[in-house]
C-alpha cells in the first residue's frame, strides 16, 4: 500500500472539541474535504495530554489505528471542529 505523503502541506488548520472548544491539535491537512483522519506525523502542534481525548472535558475524539501503514487518528464524527 502507498504511504501518505512526506512532504507536510503549507495549510494547517486548528482542530477544537465541539463540546467545550478546547483547542485539541494544530494539524497539516492536504485537500478541502471533511477531517476524517490525521496522520501523527502531520500534526504541529498537539495539546492534548492524553491521546484522542480532549483536554477540556475528557472526551473521546478520535481511536487510534493505522491507515496505509502510518499510524493515524480516525476522527469521530461530530466530536471535532475546524478551523
Amino acid at each position: 500500500m502507498a504511504q501518505p505523503n512526506k512532504k507536510l502541506p503549507t495549510r494547517t488548520v486548528d482542530i477544537s472539541c465541539a463540546k467545550c472548544n478546547a483547542a485539541i491539535f494544530k494539524y497539516h491537512k492536504g485537500g478541502k474535504g471533511a477531517l476524517v483522519k490525521c496522520f501523527i506525523e502531520r500534526i504541529a502542534e498537539n495539546y492534548t495530554e492524553q491521546a484522542c481525548h480532549c483536554p477540556g472535558c475528557g472526551q473521546a475524539f478520535a481511536r487510534e489505528t493505522l491507515i496505509r501503514g502510518a499510524p493515524a487518528y480516525k476522527i469521530i464524527g461530530g466530536k471535532v471542529r475546524m478551523k
